[in-house]
């Protein structure tokens, strides 16, 4: 009970915490700094509702991990309209930091001019794919060559965690390997699917060994678009001795075009698990690559590894 002079008599009053000191004081949140590049998450793939959902659920959780960051997104086959190319959205950026310094000026604040690039393009891309990387950076060339372009977001071991998640959510692997219980349609090797040619395909097996080492089972990389190779793989995991095989993509899930998992499940005689998506290490990881072109460290113990 209290009375609208305060607590009543007798009850305790909640303090405010004291904030802790020392060496084991918890860290202060990392913020955004002000007049930060605005990150823009470069989408490739033909846009769709899906597609637009997942990439704004990734930009939604890479927010949440930067308080005050601007994200937008760019479509590499977009239309302008109802999903705006990157192109133009790098444009749009260039032009509202600008505008923003002009306002400033024209109300007398004293602000330095712009500097440096308006924006950090972030690939929604989990290894290399040339073809789509030239793509990004013709359009950040042809919006004015003011932004930097990042790497792609893997290998990374995060990326190992999100595709053990997804084989498990599909049955096809244990979810944990200390746990007693078992699995009875998990898979004793895994063809690790992408795309990108040979290039991603090398990169995919960095992730992968990371991988086989959480299962405790064989894991190789295929090229989704090169014919024969992922029969060619699944021949090789049978000729080791794995029986029962699973196909994990080493992909997003925008660069997939339609149909062609399914296909390549069918080639391997096997079941598959969904791409990776909006899983929380996406979002984490692509506000990783923003962080270290601005030069922002991670706090320790935070969640952007």
């Amino acid at each position: 009970m209290s009375s609208p002079t305060g607590p009543t008599p007798g009850l305790p009053v909640r303090m405010p915490r004291p904030r802790q000191s020392g060496r084991h004081r918890r860290p202060e949140p990392v913020a955004a700094p002000e007049g930060a590049p605005t990150l823009v998450l470069a989408v490739p793939g033909v846009p769709s509702a899906a597609i637009r959902s997942l990439a704004e659920e990734v930009v939604s959780i890479a927010r949440s991990e930067l308080p005050g960051l601007e994200a937008v997104i760019g479509y590499l086959d977009g239309d302008d309209t109802e999903y705006p190319t990157l192109a133009s959205v790098l444009t749009a950026v260039s032009a509202l930091r600008t505008e923003r310094y002009e306002i400033a000026v024209a109300a007398g604040r004293e602000v330095a001019a712009p500097e440096g690039p308006a924006a950090v393009v972030v690939p929604l891309l989990a290894g290399p794919d040339s073809a789509l990387t030239r793509q990004i950076r013709q359009a950040v060339m042809d919006a004015g060559n003011n932004a930097e372009l990042t790497d792609v977001l893997g290998p990374h071991p995060l990326l190992a965690e999100a595709l053990h998640v997804r084989l498990s959510e599909a049955g096809l692997a244990r979810a944990d390997r200390a746990r007693l219980f078992t699995v009875a349609t998990a898979a004793d090797g895994i063809i690790l699917a992408t795309v990108g040619g040979e290039e991603a395909v090398q990169a995919a097996g960095i992730t992968g060994m990371l991988l086989a080492a959480r299962l405790a089972v064989p894991v190789m990389a295929a090229a989704l678009d090169q014919d024969g190779s992922i029969s060619s793989i699944a021949e090789q995991l049978r000729g080791a001795g794995a029986e029962q095989l699973a196909l994990a993509p080493y992909l997003i899930g925008p660069e997939l075009s339609e149909g062609l998992l399914d296909a390549a499940a069918k080639e391997a005689g096997c079941a598959a698990a969904e791409p990776l998506g909006a899983y929380p290490a996406i979002g984490r990881l692509v506000l990783s690559q923003f962080m270290s072109t601005l030069g922002i460290a991670p706090q320790p113990g935070a969640s952007v590894r």
